[in-house]
C-alpha cells in the first residue's frame, strides 16, 4: 500500500514520520457541514465571477459608445468599469493564491496554505506560547476568575459537597482495585523495613521508658501482671507443688518433697499477695529502679543500644513479621474500600463535612481565597512554563501531520465565502476608485 502525503511529509523537527501512523484525520474528511459550506464558496465564487465578467461587459459597451461620440458619460463609466475589472482581478489572484496557484501556474509566495502550513503551525505555537502560556498572561486570567471565591461558593452547597465525596470514593476505590495487593505489600514491607533499619530504636524507647516511668503508668501493668499471678497460683496449686517435688532429688523422702512443695508454693503466694495490695512493696521499688535504670541505658549505653540494634533486626528479619507487615496492607485496603463504599461510613462523612467546611471558608474568608488562588496560579504557571514547547508542539505536530490537499479544502470551505466578498468588494470600491480618479483627472485637466 501506498504511504500518504502525510506520512511522507517530514515534520518540523527534520524527522520523517514513521509509515502506518495514524494522522488527524479532522483535516482530512469533510462532513456534511463542510459540504454545504463548499457549496456556498462555489456560489460566491460564481457571484463575484459574475461581477468580474459584468464590469468587464459594461467597460466593453463603455469603450463602444465612447469611441461612437455617445458623450462624456461614457468615459466615466469606461474609467469605473476598468478600474472594477484591475480590483477583481487584483482581489482573485490574491484570494486564489492564499490555497493554490493561480491558473496552474506556480508564481512565487502563491499556494501559501499547502506549501506554508508547517511553517503555519509553527508560527501558531509560538504565538500560543508568547501569548497564551507566558506567567504573566497566566497569573492575570486566573486572577481575574477569582477561582477561589467561586469554588469555595460551589463547594458550600450540600448537593456539590455530596457530588465530589461520591466522585472521590469511586476515584479511590477505583485505584485501590487496580493496584496488585502484591505489588503494594513488598512496597510497604521494603518502605517499613527500610524506615526501620535506618532510624536507632534504643533512645526512642528508652525516651518513652523514661517518660512512662517518670509518670507511673508503668503501675497498671505491674498491677494487672501480679494480680493474675496472684490468681493463677490459686488456681493451680496443685501443679505447682507437683513441679517443686518433680524437682527434687530422687534419694529425699516423698513427705520431705512435699513439705518444702507447699512451702515454695506459700512464699510465692504471699509474695504475690503483698505485690499485689502493698503499693509500697519493695519488689515494685526495685522494679521503677530496674525500669530507670534500663531507660536510660538504652539511651546512653553503647553496649545496650547495640543489642537493640540487634534485636531488632534479627525481628525484622523474620518470615513471620515480614508477613505481618505485608498483610496489614489488605486489611487497609479492604476497610478503606469498604469505607468509600458506605455513604454513611465515617470516612465519607467526614470527607462531605470537611468539603462542606472548606467551601464555607472559601466563599466568605479572603485569606483563604487568596491561599487558593495563589496555588491555583502557582500549578498553572509551573504547567506552562514546565511543558511549553511540549503544550506547543502539540499543536505544530498535529498541523504537520494533516495532509496539505484536504486542510486547504477544508480551510477553504470554511473561510472562503467570505474571502468571495473581498472579490467583489474589490470590484465594487475598484469602480468607485476609478471613477473618482477619473474625475479628480478631468475636473484639474479642465
Amino acid at each position: 500500500m501506498e504511504r500518504t502525503k502525510a506520512e511522507e511529509k517530514v515534520d518540523v523537527r527534520g524527522q520523517h514520520a514513521r509509515p502506518g501512523v495514524a494522522v488527524n484525520r479532522a483535516m482530512t474528511s469533510f462532513s456534511p457541514a463542510d459540504e454545504e459550506k463548499q457549496r456556498g464558496v462555489r456560489r460566491m465564487k460564481l457571484t463575484a465571477t459574475g461581477l468580474l465578467l459584468f464590469v468587464a461587459v459594461v467597460y466593453i459597451l463603455a469603450k463602444w459608445a465612447q469611441n461612437s461620440g455617445a458623450g462624456p458619460w461614457a468615459g466615466y463609466v469606461a474609467a469605473a468599469s476598468e478600474a472594477g475589472m484591475v480590483g477583481a482581478l487584483a482581489d482573485w489572484f490574491a484570494v486564489t493564491a492564499l490555497f493554490r496557484h493561480p491558473l496552474g501556474i506556480p508564481i512565487p509566495h502563491t499556494a501559501i496554505i499547502p506549501t506554508k502550513k508547517d511553517q503555519l503551525g509553527v508560527s501558531l505555537g509560538e504565538f500560543v506560547g508568547e501569548n497564551f502560556l507566558s506567567e504573566a498572561v497566566v497569573r492575570q486570567r486566573l486572577r481575574a476568575v477569582g477561582i477561589g471565591s467561586r469554588l469555595g461558593a460551589w463547594l458550600a452547597v450540600p448537593e456539590h459537597a455530596d457530588r465530589v465525596t461520591a466522585e472521590l470514593s469511586t476515584a479511590l476505590r477505583g485505584a485501590l482495585t487496580v493496584l496488585r495487593d502484591s505489588d503494594i505489600q513488598a512496597v510497604v514491607g521494603e518502605a517499613i523495613t527500610r524506615r526501620a533499619n535506618a532510624q536507632e530504636i534504643g533512645p526512642g524507647i528508652g525516651k518513652m521508658l523514661e517518660k512512662v516511668v517518670a509518670d507511673g503508668g508503668h503501675k497498671r501493668v505491674v498491677d494487672l501482671v501480679v494480680t493474675r499471678a496472684h490468681d493463677w497460683l490459686v488456681l493451680h496449686r496443685d501443679e505447682v507443688m507437683d513441679a517443686v517435688e518433680g524437682g527434687a532429688p530422687g534419694w529425699t523422702p516423698k513427705f520431705v518433697d512435699k513439705k518444702v512443695g507447699e512451702r515454695v508454693y506459700k512464699e510465692l503466694l504471699r509474695f504475690a499477695t503483698e505485690m499485689r495490695d502493698m503499693p509500697a512493696h519493695p519488689a515494685r521499688g526495685a522494679l521503677d529502679r530496674f525500669l530507670t535504670d534500663f531507660a536510660s541505658d538504652l539511651q546512653s549505653d553503647t553496649e545496650t543500644r547495640a543489642r537493640v540494634e540487634r534485636l531488632k533486626g534479627e525481628v525484622l528479619g523474620r518470615g513471620e513479621v515480614q508477613d505481618l507487615i505485608a498483610s496489614a496492607w489488605t486489611a487497609v485496603r479492604s476497610m478503606i474500600v469498604a469505607a468509600a463504599k458506605d455513604e454513611r461510613s465515617e470516612l465519607r462523612l467526614r470527607v462531605r463535612a470537611s468539603l462542606l467546611s472548606l467551601g464555607s471558608r472559601m466563599a466568605a474568608e479572603r485569606k483563604v481565597q487568596d491561599k487558593v488562588d495563589k496555588w491555583v496560579e502557582d500549578a498553572a504557571v509551573y504547567v506552562v512554563t514546565t511543558y511549553r514547547k511540549e503544550i506547543t508542539s502539540l499543536i505544530t505536530d498535529t498541523v504537520a501531520s494533516w495532509d496539505a490537499e484536504h486542510t486547504t479544502r477544508k480551510i477553504e470551505a470554511n473561510i472562503g465565502r467570505d474571502l468571495q466578498f473581498i472579490r467583489i468588494n474589490g470590484t465594487v470600491v475598484g469602480s468607485l476608485a476609478g471613477l473618482l480618479i477619473y474625475t479628480v483627472a478631468h475636473a484639474l485637466g479642465a
